[in-house]
């Protein structure tokens, strides 16, 4: 598998994966509307942004067959591909030097000069970094944690930064109790599988999400130490911006377009102090289209395999899971079994939502139905379920922040949808077949 960003990039476009766009565009909303067409799932490279003197790519982990390709795997095979990982970390090598440290940037600077951002909606505040993996390290030392959280280019060298995981927040809040910054290092230019690492959650899964990242990439990857806190950083990626969240301190951030398709409101949140940035001589700016597919996906996948371990114990039938782009990523899941005795359907709904608190929505299928083809999902609830024995309805149960709808009582309802068949009338529900209608090459007809 390929490790290094840039590496990845010029593979997927001599292949045919990656389009060079070569005409001068805006850096504000101009990159987000071409992103846009192709709903963020297309990976593009922008050679000419007005006011940016480096190349700037987005779109490089919204394609999940893309994604299990910069695996070395398939779609079918992504979320066990993701557990061996969890289950078999590789550790991280530590060197000397890597290019992500070619040149070294310190205070005083304005970072949004150093390290060019965009402008994504009509509405936002101003241009953000929206696809860097934030590294720190828990609290006792012993592993890094990855996560992906959106910054507000503030003048000078600060940035806003929003925390939405309670287990960083609590890390800062506890930082903060004793009066010490927490030290943070973004990296910019990473390959989807290390994103798709920086999902994992890690209050189940207590691993480092570095070391998972390896695993993923089929070796372990070589870190450097930055230049200005106590933390590593891959040594292959474009850019890193270093520095120190500032305690106690808040300032207004937003308003931002978040993953819902909705603004997020204009709030107090921490402040990023950069210390230093540090990049190749040639770099390349990495961004992501947000709540486009290239956001949802990572976590999408993640909590697939979240969702089909929990369901596991309780229904051993369960065959996939899948967290719908539709639902963004998190709030709609279907969920495969094979149905063994009446209530499976139902049990598989409340394991799921057992599983994680952010699902809105489960619909539980047949194996007969592929839960990836959602027209034969749709298929299943229309031939399947009687509204009044198939629904249920779970009140007032926890939901995301990420979702409006919850923001306005601050819990959720969860609906679960039994779209199997009943085990004593199989008979009325045997799929029709057309023998040898896998089997034709519509060339040989004319109709290639």
């Amino acid at each position: 598998m390929v490790e290094e960003f840039r590496a990845l990039a010029a593979q997927w476009e001599d292949e045919g994966y990656l389009h060079r766009v070569r005409r001068r565009v805006s850096p504000v909303h101009e990159v987000a509307a071409v992103a846009a067409r192709f709903k963020g799932a297309r990976p593009l490279r922008f050679d000419d942004v007005e006011g940016v003197a480096h190349p700037v790519v987005i779109g490089m982990g919204g394609d999940r067959e893309l994604l299990a390709k910069s695996l070395g795997t398939t779609t079918s095979e992504l979320v066990p591909t993701l557990m061996a990982a969890l289950v078999h970390p590789l550790p991280t090598r530590t060197v000397a030097a890597g290019p992500c440290q070619e040149v070294v940037v310190r205070p005083p600077f304005s970072v949004g000069e150093v390290l060019p951002a965009l402008t994504y909606h009509e509405l936002d505040a101003g241009p953000y970094y929206v696809l860097g993996v934030l590294v720190v390290r828990s609290p006792d030392g012993s592993k890094r944690y990855l996560s992906v959280r959106r910054m507000q280019v503030r003048p000078g060298n600060r940035l806003g930064i929003v925390i939405t995981s309670p287990e960083l927040m609590r890390q800062v809040r506890g930082f903060e109790a004793q009066r010490r910054p927490l030290e943070v290092a973004v990296m910019f230019g990473v390959v989807p599988g290390v994103v798709l690492s920086s999902q994992v959650p890690t209050h189940i899964f207590h691993v480092d999400k570095l070391d998972v990242a390896g695993a993923l990439l089929g070796a372990p990857l070589e870190v450097v130490r930055c230049q200005t806190v106590d933390l590593e950083v891959l040594k292959s990626c474009e850019w890193v911006v270093e520095g120190r969240i500032v305690p106690g301190v808040r300032e207004p951030e937003g308003p931002f377009g978040e993953l819902g398709g909705y603004y997020s409101v204009r709030a107090p949140q921490p402040v990023v102090e950069v210390t230093a940035v540090t990049h190749r001589r040639d770099p390349i700016i990495q961004t992501v289209l947000p709540g486009s597919y290239e956001e949802r996906l990572p976590g999408a996948v993640n909590r697939e395999l979240l969702i089909l371990e929990s369901v596991r114990p309780s229904v051993p039938g369960v065959r996939a899971v899948h967290v719908t782009m539709g639902g963004m990523g998190r709030f709609h899941a279907v969920v495969q079994i094979s149905k063994e005795q009446p209530g499976d359907g139902k049990q598989a709904a409340l394991a799921a939502f057992a599983a994680d608190k952010d699902l809105k929505q489960v619909v539980v299928v047949d194996a007969d139905v592929d839960p990836f083809d959602l027209e034969d999902v749709e298929w299943a609830v229309a031939t399947r379920v009687q509204a009044d024995e198939d629904l249920f309805v779970v009140a007032g149960a926890r939901g995301s922040p990420l979702e409006s709808s919850h923001l306005l009582r601050g819990v959720t309802a969860k609906v679960g949808v039994d779209a199997t068949f009943p085990l004593d009338r199989a008979e009325l529900f045997r799929r029709i077949r057309i023998p040898g209608k896998d089997r034709i090459d519509l060339a040989d007809y004319g109709l290639g």
